[in-house]
């Protein structure tokens, strides 16, 4: 069964590259989530207060990866203890988040949101919130690191590749 769920990690160029990379993932776009306004210009999320976040809607087949798993790779990408700032991207847009259309996800992010508390020194940032607004970015985001490799990256090209291990 073919799932969605947005996830927002830093900038998306890589958290994109990254979640594209993982077993069971069947499609990414990079885009907007849960800001003030509609319709949203990168422009305009970088410089205006909108409230967005650089997001990354994932499609996956929830019979070969769980969400539960999913949420684990997306772990091994963040800090998920760094608040509004991945890399070295400051910022309200890359602020960590988990964004669900399903409402039968919430309790496995809050038990996975659980799990990793325990496992982090310091309070975990990553937010989960329902998905309550969401813009596709502009063409030129999407896959940007496959059309510029390299590209700015705040996430390891070995963690990139590391994404593709089989899941356990």
């Amino acid at each position: 069964m073919i799932k969605e769920i947005h996830l927002a990690g830093g900038c998306f160029w890589g958290l994109q590259k990254y979640l594209a990379n993982i077993p069971g993932v069947t499609g990414t776009e990079a885009g907007y989530a849960n800001g003030k306004t509609e319709n949203p210009s990168y422009e305009e999320v970088c410089r205006n207060d909108t409230g967005h976040a650089e997001t990354v809607r994932v499609c996956y087949d929830s019979s070969v990866l769980p969400l539960g798993a999913l949420l684990k790779r997306f772990f091994e990408a963040i800090d998920p203890a760094a608040v509004n700032r991945q890399g070295g991207d400051i910022g309200t847009q890359y602020r960590t988040g988990i964004y669900y259309t399903d409402d039968g996800d919430r309790e496995i992010i809050q038990k996975e949101l659980t799990t990793l508390q325990s496992l982090v020194k310091g309070a975990v940032a990553v937010e989960m919130k329902p998905l309550f607004q969401y813009t596709k970015a502009e063409d030129y985001h999407q896959s940007y690191l496959d059309k510029n490799p390299g590209g700015y990256c705040h996430i390891s090209l070995k963690k990139i590749a590391d994404a593709a291990r089989p899941l356990s």
